[in-house]
């Protein structure tokens, strides 16, 4: 429930929520480098995701805690390096025409320990491996890390997704495991794009190769009406695409389809400042998410519109909790209220705080100069 009046939200107030915002994150984030997920909702709980974890550590760097930064980086790292086998046998069955099975395929999340979870969960996802070599790519160029500290972790997700990027796999919400999804497309591309330049002559010759028809895959089955769309051959959009367009560059700014796919959130998903997910979506209700409202301000301050990025920064703000908690989905406009109360019953109340939703407020802030 919003709490706070955002006529009341001047700039030292947002200031201050970025503030606090990576405070809580520096306090919650585990001594492995893992950053969790949220430390108290029932099924998040104990866990890290690569992409969660990534967009976090991004905000990290840009806010300039880079200490942080480099300790999530240096938890995946070794997640990867001590899964080289597994790795290795998935590209080798890849290249044989056989690939693994899904299940045999790298987890989306971990434990802080770096083990795998006991309890089941939509596993297969791509997306996060390539939002963590556009992170730590990032991160490396912004503060001037090198990037050696992870190059043998680095070339292991590259194959990983080189022998892998076009395969279907659940999207960022866990959901359509035989859908090819755009998103996924774009957190691999942004990737790869962004480690090109540091590889080998063979793998940068591959990963040349894969972009350019990531690239094609998107402009002849992943557009709509315009816009980018859920998934190929899809008609509907998703809130998740605007992060194509920034923070992840993997859609140009002045590309005909980042005016198609920011009008089509914008006009399907927002609601005064409150973005959803997707128009079908039901999960507790199918509320609005402040990391996606942050999401769209991202992707409407790249493109030059800093008054409508500061309307989504301030909606994101005002539902901060009482505790100054940012949490991963607010009530006040539900798609489907009838459908809220089943997942209260299944899992508890919404993640609250949710560390990607402090994370995409500090990234905005950042983005609009108003985080000190």
């Amino acid at each position: 429930m919003t709490i706070v009046r955002r006529s009341e939200l001047g700039m030292p107030r947002l200031a201050a929520i970025a503030s606090e915002s990576v405070a809580t994150i520096l306090s919650l984030q585990n001594e492995s480098g893992a950053y969790p997920a949220s430390p108290t909702f029932s099924a998040y709980e104990g866990y890290s995701w690569f992409r969660d974890g990534s967009f976090i550590a991004d905000a990290m760097s840009a806010y300039g805690e880079i200490e942080s930064a480099d300790r999530f980086h240096d938890w995946c790292s070794e997640i990867l390096l001590s899964r080289r086998e597994q790795i290795a046998a998935i590209v080798e069955a890849s290249q044989a025409g056989n690939p693994v099975a899904s299940s045999r395929m790298l987890s989306t999340r971990f434990t802080f320990s770096g083990d795998e979870g006991s309890d089941d969960w939509w596993d297969f996802q791509l997306d996060g491996y390539g939002t963590w070599l556009w992170a730590v790519c990032e991160h490396s160029r912004r503060r001037a890390v090198p990037l050696d500290r992870w190059y043998p972790a680095i070339e292991l997700a590259t194959d990983y997704l080189l022998s892998s990027w076009d395969r279907p796999c659940f999207d960022w919400w866990e959901e359509r495991e035989d859908e090819v999804h755009v998103s996924t497309l774009g957190c691999i591309a942004a990737g790869l794009a962004g480690v090109v330049a540091d590889l080998d002559g063979q793998r940068q010759t591959r990963v040349v190769t894969v972009l350019s028809e990531i690239d094609m895959l998107i402009r002849t089955r992943g557009v709509a009406n315009g816009h980018l769309s859920k998934w190929l051959g899809s008609t509907d959009v998703d809130a998740s695409l605007v992060a194509l367009i920034s923070p992840l560059g993997a859609i140009p700014v002045d590309d005909v389809l980042t005016a198609g796919t920011i009008a089509a959130v914008d006009r399907q998903l927002n609601v005064g400042g409150g973005v959803h997910r997707y128009l079908l979506d039901t999960f507790f209700g199918g509320g609005q998410w402040p990391l996606l409202s942050c999401m769209l301000g991202l992707a409407f301050a790249a493109t030059g519109d800093r008054s409508r990025a500061l309307d989504q920064l301030r909606w994101a703000a005002s539902t901060v909790t009482e505790g100054g908690q940012l949490p991963e989905q607010v009530d006040d406009h539900l798609l489907f209220p009838e459908r809220q109360q089943e997942w209260i019953d299944r899992w508890g109340t919404v993640a609250t705080p949710l560390l990607w939703s402090h994370a995409m407020f500090v990234r905005l802030a950042v983005e609009l100069g108003v985080e000190r």
